[in-house]
């Protein structure tokens, strides 16, 4: 007689229950708290293999050659990632429980870590990876590359180094918004022709964004022509470098074309993608600003167990690792809805999926 499926045989709990080993259980010297600890980090755990499976499943629908907006593919891919930014606040809310330990009941076990730490989180480094943080913007990127004592086995390293070289969240989005169609010569023919070497929509743009500018934010436009048409204009070569971005002109171009008319039925999807993308960026700022705090009032300005700077570590992450802040800087650019250009016919009739 087949055997009927039973709740604990289901989720294994028998594992799952019995994977929570104190060390100073072992030693005779009980710490209450770090079974707190174990079981809070462990559930950490969980949710970012969820989180990476969730990224797994967006991250193969972008890699495909061509994304049909009709289609359940960015919808699913909108709901994943929201999703995301729910498990991250989620994340968020339990370093609360963690606040419910005091310093000194930290204290009774925090020796017997040493020198393991949450920076070894293999699967936290290949969220990260895989959402598009490099090397080259990584605080103290020294701490990265360590297979020493406080750092990667040689087994992880090697996973985070094959998902660091893969194509990543944010280059996939780059090539999707390469490839948006809407300023194909047809669409336009009924649209004015420009003075300049912009495509129309482009030359009106500039100029309407240009003269809402104040005396203030006057340089704002050599910013602007440098992000979305790569003209340095007269900025120096260390202000063209410092506001270097992640995504292509074209991309960006298309990023604030989807935020300028995101109110059309085509771009609502796009546009709630592209605002979940930044809204993880926030979430996981708040993650690392709590765990700042929180590592602050337990340890001070102790280092940590891993051998990093412990507090100062984990404020130039905060401060750093911003993934889609391209993405989020393109509010600077935003012009107020009724002066935006009115977009042709032809343009009008795709963007309302009219037949």
């Amino acid at each position: 007689m087949e055997k009927k499926m039973y709740y604990s045989d289901y989720l294994e709990l028998s594992k799952l229950l019995d994977a929570q080993h104190p060390e100073s259980f072992k030693i005779n010297q009980p710490a209450h708290d770090e079974m707190l600890f174990i079981i809070v980090h462990q559930a950490y755990e969980l949710w970012f293999k969820q989180i990476l499976f969730e990224l797994e499943f967006v991250g193969n629908v972008f890699k495909k050659e061509k994304i049909d907006d009709n289609s359940e593919d960015l919808n699913l891919v909108r709901h994943r990632l929201h999703r995301v930014v729910r498990i991250l606040e989620l994340l968020n809310q339990q370093v609360g429980l963690m606040d419910t330990m005091t310093p000194l009941d930290f204290l009774e076990f925090r020796n017997l870590l040493t020198p393991s730490s949450g920076f070894q989180s293999l699967q936290f480094r290949l969220v990260e990876a895989k959402l598009g943080l490099t090397m080259d913007i990584r605080h103290q990127q020294e701490y990265y590359k360590r297979t020493n004592e406080g750092g990667f086995t040689q087994e992880d390293f090697q996973k985070i180094n094959e998902t660091e070289t893969a194509e990543s969240l944010l280059q996939l989005i780059n090539n999707w918004l390469e490839r948006m169609p809407f300023f194909e010569e047809e669409l336009w023919k009924d649209y004015h022709t420009p003075g300049d070497d912009l495509h129309p929509f482009w030359s009106d743009y500039r100029k309407i964004y240009k003269d809402g500018l104040t005396e203030r934010e006057a340089s704002n436009i050599n910013y602007f022509d440098l992000l979305f048409f790569e003209n340095r204009n007269t900025l120096s070569d260390e202000l063209a470098s410092l506001n270097k971005t992640t995504l292509s002109a074209t991309a960006m171009r298309a990023g604030l074309f989807i935020m300028l008319y995101r109110d059309f039925p085509v771009f609502q999807t796009s546009y709630q993608i592209l605002d979940s993308l930044v809204e993880i960026d926030h979430q996981m700022a708040g993650w690392r600003h709590k765990h700042l705090v929180m590592v602050r009032r337990m340890i001070g300005m102790r280092t940590g167990t891993g051998g990093t700077s412990g507090s100062g570590y984990l404020e130039g992450a905060l401060t750093k690792h911003n993934i889609f802040r391209d993405i989020e800087g393109l509010s600077t650019f935003l012009i107020e809805r009724k002066k935006l250009p009115k977009l042709p016919p032809a343009l009008i009739k795709k963007l309302s999926y009219s037949l």
